[in-house]
């Protein structure tokens, strides 16, 4: 009987070991868990100021994963109110708003004010991108209360940058300069440089906004500073932007583009591209939903009543559990790995697909713009001898009819060039990258010259143009004629081709006069074959014709309504259909244009105050390969008593200007030996005074730096106009003059 007592007695003494070291355990595991998520949530938030958003999002995971394990509410809101804020820098505002609810409601119920401050913070941000200005003006406010009673230093800075951040949305500059300026002392005291440079950012934006243009660009400056300094991506992606819209302002256009450039250099970056990625890969890694959280619940629960039972078992039972539960805790991680391993696997073979696929897209789009680089200037420079000689025609007294016919010569090649500079790059026209002028131009003379255009046209199938034009049209509107001109030229045209023995009607009404704005309606109807329902669902996609048969009948490319439609979607306009098998169709389009008030563009008006005496005798150099061109604008020169002299390459170009006093080049581009561009660079290497003039093919959109870069001092790219034409020339003249 004593050996037995002894036997209980140590299991007892066994029992309440066991426990004491389980509970002193427990206590030193949820301190280092604590700890642990705290860590790994100021790892986050610091990532996030500094644009590493994975690293954030895993930090995240991480601290998300512990604080469910353990069910600590307070670690839980405080997670969901950091991934509240990465789900703001990556745009996903909905997502936001919900995580930083959950951390509210869980923080009001805990009565955790400093945790409270900070979460009102960030859902006043998210409100305010929301444009829910009466809810983030009321979270802000109740955060501001709370740093002021807590006396939270560190958090006063930002508040005060996203109270001046609701003021600048809310078109108040002047609120938003006051808010930036009171949180300024307190985060240049506590060295917060990621706030001071966002603040900075905030505040010459909203100078800008008043128009205190320098002083937004001296302040803009310091946040660019601060941002190269620290290695702020989005700081200095932002300045950038924030410069190239103040010198836009400034009327500084060069250095408002190449600010726009450093800005979309950073924002076409990986890390933009991979933005979206990771927002998708935050919601699959942390949708940690309400299901989730029960089934935590319920195993911890039921962790709990294991633990009770164990603790009243005796030794055998514990060790034969311990090893029950090891034994199926290797063979799940046993079964997690190899599937791991599977997918790790298919993700890596999937990856490497699709880098293949990137690298032979990117191969094949180098080839299409070397392509239409190539194919644009061999068509631009025969159009360069059709306009220039028929200018050359129009100013040789051409009879009344012959003139006609010479104006409907110079229209149609206008409306060439601009049908090449669109289909040719019909990729840069679907990506709205083609720009929409604003000239003053003749409605009602557009419009004529382009049914002069289609006359014979029309004549030769038997059709009537019966035409339509409202007389309380203002004469003069500003808009983009040769895009009009290309959309009814498509439009008639269709409509002549698709009718024999018909008639069509163009008609132009003004729909509405509102001050200096005319809104007018375009129609364009006939009696021809019309289109199948069917078929005006596809009729204005690209190569899209009505039918097989239509295309071997009519011929064609299919793309005239495919560009009517994207250069009404760049006027921010839309193209209607009703048609009928058999019964004709109608195409109808509303156009906004201002009132021209006098005004006349600047080419023509310049070219009204040339000073053509100051050309008289001046010694041109014309660099060109092509005969007929040579032939044309020597005669243009000479016409105008220049003295000219050619040169056939650069070679020739870069000897004669050695040897010779000329007192203006005129330079082609692409030309046989060395190029346009490196004939100039040799020139500059002993002349740096003669004016040198690209008289050039190419296309200038992505190539203007290249140029002046080089050394040219002005661009005309071929076919010019005459007004351009001289107006240049004019300024390269006077300003050699002003400083010989």
């Amino acid at each position: 009987m004593p050996t037995q007592i002894k036997h209980l007695l140590l299991t007892i003494i066994l029992s309440c070991s066991f426990m004491a070291s389980s509970q002193t355990e427990g206590t030193n595991e949820n301190r280092q868990v604590k700890d642990s998520i705290e860590n790994y949530l100021t790892k986050a938030s610091e990532a996030i100021n500094t644009a590493r958003l994975e690293r954030a999002l895993d930090n995240i995971t991480l601290a998300k994963e512990l604080a469910f394990k353990n069910q600590d509410n307070t670690y839980r809101a405080k997670t969901n109110r950091v991934l509240a804020e990465l789900y703001l820098e990556l745009g996903d505002f909905k997502s936001g708003k919900e995580q930083i609810k959950n951390a509210i409601e869980i923080q009001l119920e805990e009565e955790d004010e400093i945790a409270l401050a900070n979460s009102y913070n960030v859902c006043g941000s998210i409100h305010t991108k929301l444009r829910d200005f009466e809810n983030a003006q009321k979270h802000l406010e109740l955060a501001f209360s709370l740093v002021k009673k807590n006396n939270l230093e560190a958090l006063e800075g930002p508040v005060k940058i996203n109270l001046g951040l609701l003021a600048l949305e809310m078109n108040q500059p002047d609120t938003a300069i006051k808010h930036f300026n009171s949180g300024l002392p307190k985060i240049d005291f506590l060295e917060q440089s990621y706030y001071k440079a966002k603040l900075y950012t905030k505040k010459a934006r909203a100078q800008m906004v008043m128009g205190l243009l320098d002083d937004a660009i001296g302040t803009n400056d310091l946040a660019m500073q601060i941002g190269s300094e620290m290695g702020y991506f989005e700081i200095r992606s932002e300045s950038y932007e924030l410069y190239s819209e103040i010198y836009e302002n400034k009327e500084e256009f060069k250095t408002s583009l190449l600010n726009l450039r450093l800005h979309q250099q950073f924002k076409d970056s990986l890390f933009n591209i991979n933005k979206e990625i990771i927002a998708q890969d935050a919601r699959a890694k942390l949708n940690v939903g309400d299901d989730k959280v029960k089934i935590e619940e319920l195993t911890e629960e039921n962790k709990q009543q294991q633990k009770s039972l164990k603790l009243g078992r005796l030794t055998t039972i514990l060790s034969i559990a311990l090893i029950t539960i090891l034994s199926l805790l290797t063979l799940s991680l046993y079964k997690n790995n190899n599937l791991r391993a599977r997918a790790n696997e298919l993700l890596q073979n999937k990856n490497t697909e699709l880098i293949l696929a990137k690298e032979n897209a990117e191969r094949a789009s180098e080839a299409k713009v070397q392509f239409l680089s190539t194919i644009t200037h061999e068509l631009r420079t025969p159009l360069y001898a059709v306009t220039g000689l028929t200018h050359l025609l129009l100013e040789e007294s051409p009879t009344p009819n012959q003139k006609e016919h010479l104006n409907s010569l110079k229209f149609s090649g206008e409306y060439l060039l601009s049908l090449i500079n669109n289909i040719l790059d019909l990729n840069k026209l679907e990506a709205n990258k083609v720009e929409v002028e604003n000239t003053s131009f003749n409605l009602q003379k557009r419009i004529n010259d382009v049914l002069i255009a289609l006359g014979k046209s029309a004549k030769d199938r038997n059709n009537k143009l019966h035409y339509e034009f409202d007389k309380d049209i203002p004469g003069k509107l500003k808009g983009d004629p040769l895009k009009i001109s290309q959309i009814l030229i498509n439009l008639i045209g269709n409509s002549i081709k698709f009718t024999q023995n018909g008639d069509i009607w163009i008609k132009v009404k003004m729909i509405n006069h509102i001050e200096n704005k005319v809104f007018l309606n375009f129609e364009i109807k006939d009696n021809g074959v019309g289109i199948s329902d069917k078929k005006q669902l596809s009729i204005f996609e690209n190569f899209t014709q009505g039918s097989v048969q239509i295309n071997r009948k009519f011929g064609g490319t299919g793309l005239g309504l495919s560009i009517v439609k994207n250069l009404l979607s760049l006027m921010d306009s839309e193209i209607k259909l009703e048609s009928e098998l058999g019964q004709g169709s109608r195409f109808h389009f509303d156009l906004k244009f201002d009132v021209f008030e006098d005004i006349v563009s600047n080419y023509q008006e310049e070219a009204k105050k040339i000073d053509y005496s100051i050309m008289v005798d001046k010694k041109v150099l014309v660099v060109e390969d092509n005969k007929i061109n040579q032939l044309i604008t020597r005669k243009i020169l000479e016409k105008n008593k220049m003295i000219c002299d050619v040169a056939d390459n650069g070679d020739i170009a870069v000897n004669k200007t050695k040897n010779g006093d000329f007192d203006l080049i005129l330079m082609d581009i692409h030309m046989p030996g060395i190029s346009g561009i490196e004939a100039t660079r040799q020139i500059r290497e002993f002349n740096t005074e003669i004016p040198i003039v690209a008289l050039t093919a190419v296309t200038l959109d992505d190539n203007l730096d290249e140029f002046y870069n080089n050394g040219f001092n002005d661009i005309i790219p071929k076919p010019y106009k005459t007004e351009e034409f001289f107006t240049k020339l004019h300024k390269a003249l006077s300003k050699k003059e002003t400083t010989s």
